[in-house]
């Protein structure tokens, strides 16, 4: 045992033991901005063996305010890559993996089976009931959060314990994103170092768990809340995610994303409607093909399939085009 850890190996709660556990373990991190980078920093910081970075994005100016694992040099470079290159640096005895490609439906169960923990840092709604549907079937815990302007929450889920899909199974549509509402470096901070710290939590098997609980924090009024969820019911309908590549040509598909915002849409003779108005799809017969649900990140398909099941339309699937 070198003295890198010296300080957290002193605690009764880790001890070499524990120690021994961590550097046995490993993480998956979907995710490498603001919320990722204090997470893998962290996790690198305790000796977790092996972490799984997933980002198919690349570094760009704008993140550097609240991404410390970058620097200017690494404008242009793939999030993956970059980090995996600081990180090794910061602790070689580390083995950190970049994996430079989109989560998707199609990859998700396979990530997932190659971790012990999963933490969800791409602040994603499509991504985060992807990551929930994979861990839910491989009993893996998830660790989820997001943080939007001087809010956000973090919250621990499957695993054993409800879904994510249980606790949140409606999407507000009004939700904004840090490229339009805004976002504090520090705020994401907080909630990402939470992250790193439920995931050594359940590494670490301390008690009482931290399965099925969510923990809010407002950072302008500097006030921590939460709530537990163990014990809520999974929902008796769920919408699946699927790939662009997975619409086939029955499919009846609708864009719910604007003309100004996607002018042409991927998806030859797909409706333009918009969440409001996606009601119109259903007829007299209702139709019976299976209705594909399109938009940027997935939060409108959400708020669209709601009002469809609501209507009794059951058979369909969600692409969220990023």
């Amino acid at each position: 045992m070198t003295d890198r850890y010296a300080r957290q190996t002193i605690l009764g709660e880790v001890g070499t033991a524990g120690q021994a556990r961590l550097a046995a373990a490993s993480v998956l991190v979907v995710g490498a901005g603001g919320l990722g980078c204090p997470v893998l920093q962290y996790l690198v910081g305790a000796g977790v063996g092996t972490l799984l970075v997933v980002d198919h994005d690349t570094v760009e100016e704008s993140n550097l305010h609240r991404q410390p694992l970058f620097a200017m040099p690494d404008l242009g470079v793939a999030k993956a890559e970059a980090a995996r290159a600081t990180l090794r640096r910061f602790n070689p005895g580390v083995s950190v993996e970049a994996i430079v490609e989109r989560l998707t439906p199609q990859n998700a169960a396979d990530l997932v089976a190659r971790a012990d923990v999963i933490v969800d840092a791409a602040d994603s709604f499509a991504v985060t009931y992807i990551l929930s549907d994979a861990c839910s079937a491989a009993a893996k815990p998830l660790i989820s959060a997001s943080v939007i302007g001087l809010t956000g929450y973090v919250g621990v889920f499957c695993g054993g314990g409800p879904s994510y899909r249980a606790v949140f199974p409606d999407v507000s549509i009004d939700g904004g994103t840090c490229a339009t509402v805004g976002v504090l470096g520090t705020a994401v901070a907080v909630l990402g170092s939470l992250q790193a710290h439920l995931a050594l939590h359940l590494l670490l098997k301390l008690e009482p768990t931290v399965l099925g609980r969510v923990t809010t924090f407002d950072a302008k009024r500097l006030v921590f809340g939460g709530f537990g969820f163990e014990g809520s019911p999974e929902p008796e309908a769920s919408v699946p995610f699927i790939s662009p590549a997975a619409v086939m040509a029955d499919d009846l598909v609708v864009d719910l994303r604007g003309l100004d915002e996607a002018p042409v849409s991927p998806f030859a003779g797909a409706r333009r409607l918009d969440v409001d108005h996606v009601e119109e799809i259903v007829t007299q017969p209702p139709p019976t093909q299976r209705i594909v649900l399109c938009c940027r990140s997935g939060q409108r398909s959400l708020m669209a399939a709601d009002r469809l099941l609501g209507r009794g339309l059951a058979n369909l699937a969600l692409v969220a085009l990023g």
